[in-house]
Protein backbone atom coordinates (compact mmCIF):
# COMPACT_ATOMS: atom_id res chain seq x y z
CA UNK A 1 0.00 0.00 0.00
CA UNK A 2 1.55 3.53 -0.87
CA UNK A 3 1.90 5.92 1.68
CA UNK A 4 -1.23 8.42 -0.10
CA UNK A 5 -3.62 5.40 0.39
CA UNK A 6 -2.78 4.56 3.94
CA UNK A 7 -3.00 8.39 4.69
CA UNK A 8 -6.35 8.33 3.40
CA UNK A 9 -7.72 5.19 5.45
CA UNK A 10 -6.42 6.80 8.28
CA UNK A 11 -7.92 9.68 7.81
CA UNK A 12 -11.07 7.91 7.12
CA UNK A 13 -10.69 5.64 10.27
CA UNK A 14 -10.27 8.76 12.27
CA UNK A 15 -13.20 10.73 10.59
CA UNK A 16 -15.23 7.51 11.38
CA UNK A 17 -14.36 6.87 15.15
CA UNK A 18 -15.06 10.76 15.77
CA UNK A 19 -18.33 10.27 13.97
CA UNK A 20 -19.23 7.24 16.27
CA UNK A 21 -18.60 9.39 19.61
CA UNK A 22 -19.93 12.15 18.38
CA UNK A 23 -23.56 9.66 17.95
CA UNK A 24 -22.57 8.23 21.63
CA UNK A 25 -22.11 11.61 23.77
CA UNK A 26 -26.29 12.28 23.12
CA UNK A 27 -27.92 15.70 23.51
CA UNK A 28 -25.60 18.85 23.56
CA UNK A 29 -26.68 21.06 26.63
CA UNK A 30 -27.23 24.48 25.49
CA UNK A 31 -23.50 26.80 26.20
CA UNK A 32 -25.47 28.80 28.70
CA UNK A 33 -25.51 25.43 31.11
CA UNK A 34 -21.69 25.00 30.62
CA UNK A 35 -20.47 27.65 32.09
CA UNK A 36 -19.04 27.23 35.88
CA UNK A 37 -21.72 29.84 37.57
CA UNK A 38 -24.22 27.51 35.92
CA UNK A 39 -22.84 24.31 37.49
CA UNK A 40 -22.83 26.11 41.02
CA UNK A 41 -26.19 27.34 40.74
CA UNK A 42 -27.23 23.80 39.84
CA UNK A 43 -25.11 21.97 42.41
CA UNK A 44 -26.58 24.97 45.25
CA UNK A 45 -29.96 24.19 44.24
CA UNK A 46 -29.93 20.67 45.21
CA UNK A 47 -28.06 21.52 48.59
CA UNK A 48 -31.29 21.09 50.54
CA UNK A 49 -32.92 18.12 48.13
CA UNK A 50 -31.87 14.49 49.38
CA UNK A 51 -29.94 13.01 46.27
CA UNK A 52 -29.12 9.54 44.54
CA UNK A 53 -26.09 8.84 42.92
CA UNK A 54 -26.35 5.83 40.65
CA UNK A 55 -22.75 5.15 40.14
CA UNK A 56 -20.14 3.11 41.52
CA UNK A 57 -19.23 6.00 44.95
CA UNK A 58 -21.37 7.50 47.19
CA UNK A 59 -22.69 10.56 47.06
CA UNK A 60 -19.84 12.37 49.65
CA UNK A 61 -17.46 10.04 47.44
CA UNK A 62 -18.36 12.02 43.96
CA UNK A 63 -18.32 15.41 45.43
CA UNK A 64 -14.52 14.88 46.18
CA UNK A 65 -13.75 13.44 42.71
CA UNK A 66 -14.75 16.32 41.39
CA UNK A 67 -13.19 18.37 43.67
CA UNK A 68 -9.86 16.63 42.87
CA UNK A 69 -10.10 17.21 39.70
CA UNK A 70 -10.70 20.83 39.96
CA UNK A 71 -8.01 21.28 42.52
CA UNK A 72 -5.61 19.38 40.56
CA UNK A 73 -6.07 21.94 37.25
CA UNK A 74 -4.58 24.46 39.97
CA UNK A 75 -1.99 22.28 41.86
CA UNK A 76 -0.95 19.60 39.47
CA UNK A 77 -2.34 16.03 39.01
CA UNK A 78 -0.22 13.58 40.92
CA UNK A 79 0.09 11.66 37.50
CA UNK A 80 0.17 12.41 33.48
CA UNK A 81 -0.91 9.96 30.45
CA UNK A 82 2.07 9.80 28.37
CA UNK A 83 3.05 13.55 26.44
CA UNK A 84 1.88 11.46 23.50
CA UNK A 85 -1.04 11.19 24.33
CA UNK A 86 -1.70 14.46 25.69
CA UNK A 87 -0.14 15.76 22.76
CA UNK A 88 -2.76 13.86 20.43
CA UNK A 89 -5.64 11.83 21.46
CA UNK A 90 -6.45 13.51 24.69
CA UNK A 91 -6.89 16.93 22.75
CA UNK A 92 -8.89 15.29 20.18
CA UNK A 93 -11.22 13.67 22.55
CA UNK A 94 -11.40 17.21 24.41
CA UNK A 95 -11.87 19.00 21.33
CA UNK A 96 -14.71 16.45 20.29
CA UNK A 97 -16.37 17.03 23.87
CA UNK A 98 -16.06 20.91 23.20
CA UNK A 99 -17.74 20.99 19.80
CA UNK A 100 -20.26 18.52 21.09
CA UNK A 101 -21.31 20.01 24.42
CA UNK A 102 -21.51 17.21 26.23
CA UNK A 103 -18.98 14.47 27.56
CA UNK A 104 -18.72 10.68 28.01
CA UNK A 105 -16.04 9.15 30.65
CA UNK A 106 -15.77 6.22 33.01
CA UNK A 107 -17.99 7.37 35.93
CA UNK A 108 -16.36 5.35 38.38
CA UNK A 109 -13.03 6.04 37.67
CA UNK A 110 -10.67 7.86 40.07
CA UNK A 111 -8.34 10.46 38.69
CA UNK A 112 -4.72 8.57 37.90
CA UNK A 113 -2.50 8.38 41.25
CA UNK A 114 -5.09 10.78 43.31
CA UNK A 115 -5.62 10.63 46.78
CA UNK A 116 -8.20 7.76 47.75
CA UNK A 117 -11.57 9.15 48.29
CA UNK A 118 -12.81 8.97 51.57
CA UNK A 119 -16.21 6.70 52.66
CA UNK A 120 -16.76 7.97 55.15
CA UNK A 121 -16.27 11.79 54.89
CA UNK A 122 -19.49 13.39 55.96
CA UNK A 123 -21.44 14.44 52.58
CA UNK A 124 -21.95 18.00 53.58
CA UNK A 125 -18.09 18.42 53.76
CA UNK A 126 -17.39 16.74 50.56
CA UNK A 127 -20.10 19.07 49.01
CA UNK A 128 -18.32 22.11 50.27
CA UNK A 129 -15.31 20.92 49.26
CA UNK A 130 -16.25 21.28 45.81
CA UNK A 131 -17.98 24.33 45.88
CA UNK A 132 -14.82 26.16 47.11
CA UNK A 133 -12.86 24.44 44.70
CA UNK A 134 -15.47 25.84 42.04
CA UNK A 135 -14.80 29.28 43.89
CA UNK A 136 -11.32 29.31 44.06
CA UNK A 137 -10.49 28.06 40.30
CA UNK A 138 -13.26 30.85 39.55
CA UNK A 139 -10.93 33.22 41.14
CA UNK A 140 -7.55 31.37 40.32
CA UNK A 141 -5.13 34.20 38.91
CA UNK A 142 -1.29 31.65 38.68
CA UNK A 143 -0.99 29.06 36.06
CA UNK A 144 -2.95 26.15 35.43
CA UNK A 145 -1.27 22.54 35.30
CA UNK A 146 -1.44 20.25 32.40
CA UNK A 147 -4.93 18.20 32.91
CA UNK A 148 -3.84 14.61 33.16
CA UNK A 149 -5.25 13.73 30.03
CA UNK A 150 -6.03 16.57 27.88
CA UNK A 151 -2.61 18.52 28.28
CA UNK A 152 -2.15 22.09 28.50
CA UNK A 153 -5.43 23.89 28.73
CA UNK A 154 -6.57 27.77 29.47
CA UNK A 155 -8.50 28.95 31.86
CA UNK A 156 -11.42 29.05 29.64
CA UNK A 157 -11.04 25.61 28.17
CA UNK A 158 -10.38 23.83 32.34
CA UNK A 159 -13.49 25.66 32.96
CA UNK A 160 -15.44 23.52 29.76
CA UNK A 161 -13.82 20.52 31.18
CA UNK A 162 -14.53 20.80 34.35
CA UNK A 163 -18.35 22.01 33.72
CA UNK A 164 -19.06 19.00 31.42
CA UNK A 165 -17.03 16.81 33.78
CA UNK A 166 -19.72 17.67 36.50
CA UNK A 167 -22.50 17.36 33.92
CA UNK A 168 -21.13 13.88 32.50
CA UNK A 169 -21.60 12.75 36.56
CA UNK A 170 -24.86 14.34 36.68
CA UNK A 171 -26.88 12.34 34.53
CA UNK A 172 -26.60 9.57 37.35
CA UNK A 173 -27.97 12.10 39.43
CA UNK A 174 -31.64 11.63 40.69
CA UNK A 175 -34.16 12.39 43.89
CA UNK A 176 -33.83 10.21 46.49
Amino acid sequence: MNRRRLLLAAAAGFVGAGAGVWQTLGPALPSAQLSLAAVRERLLATREQALAYSGAWSLSELWQHLAQSIEFSMQGFPELKPAWFRGSIGPAAFAVFGARGAMRHGLDEPIPSAPALQAGEAEAQAFNRLITALDQFVAWQGPLQPHFAYGALDKQEYALAHALHVLDHWRLMSAA
